[in-house]
């Protein structure tokens, strides 16, 4: 998992050609004008913007990803997000076809996202977003999903 802020975002260029290829769209483009739902970069990024509600925590479980990490960014609200300690992860399920399937596991740390922040949670990595950070739970989203 990597925390930060999105001004400091270059600072992890080098680390994979298509994270970098996110990196250099965020650093360009102004995220709020995407249109909802998926946009394609280049065949391996790819963008999905979303409205969604952040729910408590009780009612959230840890998702996984086997062939693409996120980048997770709040447009418009805050979240909490949570990460899992993938060495006693339990795969409870997994799609190969969508790349998405839930775990069991303990968690390691959280991050309140809001806008100005990111995260990147990396493939295999347990990561649980949309929690409620506070009453006001609407959630404008963009995740990039990045193809290692």
């Amino acid at each position: 998992m990597i925390f930060d802020k999105i001004a400091n975002i270059g600072r992890y260029k080098g680390i994979n050609k298509n994270l970098d290829t996110a990196i250099d769209y965020i650093r360009n483009n102004d995220l709020s004008s995407l249109p909802m739902g998926r946009t394609e970069l280049d065949g391996e990024v790819y963008i999905n913007v979303m409205e969604a509600n952040a729910a408590p925590l009780e009612t959230k479980c840890y998702e996984i990803h086997k062939k693409y990490m996120d980048i997770q960014i709040d447009l418009s609200g805050t979240e909490i997000i949570y990460t899992g300690d993938s060495g006693d992860m339990v795969i409870d399920s997994f799609d190969e076809a969508t790349d998405f399937g839930t775990a069991s596991c303990h968690t390691l740390a959280s991050c309140q996202i809001g806008p100005g922040n990111f995260i990147i949670c990396m493939t295999n990595e347990p990561h649980m977003p949309g929690v409620a950070a506070s009453d006001d739970t609407f959630l404008k989203k963009a995740v990039f999903k990045v193809h290692i």
